[in-house]
């Protein structure tokens, strides 16, 4: 019986050559859907539906249906198939998930989630020539792991910076950092770090919370015994509840004590739940549920009646995620190859549900404004309320870098 031919290619071989070989047969096979014409174009979209983090998946999964409801499935006369695959939060299954939708599925694009996942989709969509977007991930450097990379959700410099200067601007001068112990807690805190000390503060120390199943109590009590003026804390959509509750069981909420941080711990989605506890905390965001814009007010009245909660910043990342795709697609004619998609994608400029966005043709990552919000009772629920724009904000790592 004859070998299959990506594998044929490959024999014999030893076991320590095998990924390198199967690499150039995954790029040989996934480049069809670049090249020939094709009916449908798919996008495989990997993200975290069920473990620790599936409140992401959820988000972006709602999000990415809703665009395809309001805008068709239909665009340059070839037909959009969704397919979304579940990942459970785990790094080795998005890289294998990847590996199906471009070998199997022959997916002309990918969406990626979280960092560590998007981390490990990267080899596979430079092999296979796959432009992606990243939908979810915060982190500075996940966009130079792949040329086909672009993203459309937001790095935590743009936000740990400016709050950063906000907090010195209004009198903060003694801070401690509580932080989730992965990558984007790391870039939160370095980036906040280097702006505080700048602006003339001192962070007295900085607390790593582990991310899986966290107990903030023990952090926010050590916090508390080192007497700061500000705690800047950095926590994943989906744990802002819990830190709440915890913050406001060790009375922090009445100690004096500035909270701030990027805008993940008022995240829309769990707001309704915190109560009074998060009222009065100040965070630097790109997005929020209450935004004054009417194509806003238009989107999270539509999300709010298609999934009965509240949208979110992770949910314009897969909204304007498809965007991109689609505009990106109007432009070439439907043209999918890979290179041109990206081409076209650099310097994309268009009008989002979080205010004027764009990708910026150096770096490939997203540029929009952040918005300094305060949390408030409206109509007895708590919102995060703009009240100052710092527009058109790149990402600060980069740019140093570039300087």
């Amino acid at each position: 019986m004859r070998a299959p031919r990506a594998i044929a290619v490959c024999l014999p071989i030893t076991i320590a050559a095998l990924s390198v070989c199967l690499g150039r047969a995954l790029a040989q096979n996934a480049t069809t859907p670049s090249t020939v014409s094709q009916d449908s174009i798919k996008i495989g979209i990997v993200i975290p539906m069920t473990g620790t983090s599936g409140a992401v998946g959820r988000e972006i999964s709602d999000a990415t249906k809703l665009y395809m409801a309001q805008h068709g499935d239909t665009v340059a006369g070839k037909k959009i198939e969704l397919l979304i695959r579940d990942d459970q939060s785990v790094p080795d299954n998005a890289k294998r998930l990847a590996q199906e939708l471009i070998v199997n599925d022959k997916v002309s694009f990918l969406g990626a989630g979280l960092t560590p996942s998007a981390m490990s989709m990267a080899p596979m969509a430079t092999e296979a020539k796959v432009p992606t977007v990243v939908m979810v991930s915060g982190t500075s450097v996940v966009v130079d792991r792949s040329p086909y990379y672009v993203r459309t959700s937001f790095t935590l410099g743009q936000q740990s910076g400016i709050i950063a200067d906000w907090a010195i601007k209004n009198g903060s001068r003694k801070a401690v950092a509580i932080l989730s112990d992965w990558a984007p807690g790391a870039e939160a805190g370095k980036v906040f770090e280097q702006n505080f000390t700048k602006g003339g503060g001192q962070v007295l120390e900085t607390l790593k919370v582990p991310l899986a199943n966290p107990d903030f109590s023990p952090f926010l009590q050590r916090a508390r015994d080192l007497v700061p003026d500000t705690l800047f804390v950095f926590v994943p959509a989906g744990q802002a509840g819990t830190f709440a509750r915890q913050f406001s069981e060790r009375g922090l909420d009445k100690s004096g004590i500035k909270l701030i941080g990027p805008g993940d711990i008022t995240d829309d989605d769990d707001l309704p739940t915190t109560g009074d506890a998060l009222v009065g905390v100040v965070t630097a965001g790109m997005y929020s549920a209450v935004h004054p814009s009417q194509l806003n007010k238009d989107y999270a009245a539509a999300y709010k009646k298609a999934t009965g909660h509240r949208a979110n910043f992770i949910s314009v990342g897969g909204y304007d995620g498809m965007n991109l795709i689609y505009q990106a697609l109007k432009i070439t004619d439907g043209n999918t190859d890979a290179d041109t998609m990206i081409g076209t994608m650099k310097g994309m400029k268009w009008e989002s549900p979080r205010g004027p966005i764009s990708i910026d043709p150096r770096t490939r990552d997203i540029v929009q404004n952040i918005y300094i919000r305060k949390v408030e009772k409206v109509g007895g629920e708590p919102w995060a309320i703009e009240f100052e724009t710092f527009p058109a904000v790149k990402d600060p790592l980069k740019e140093a870098a570039a300087n």
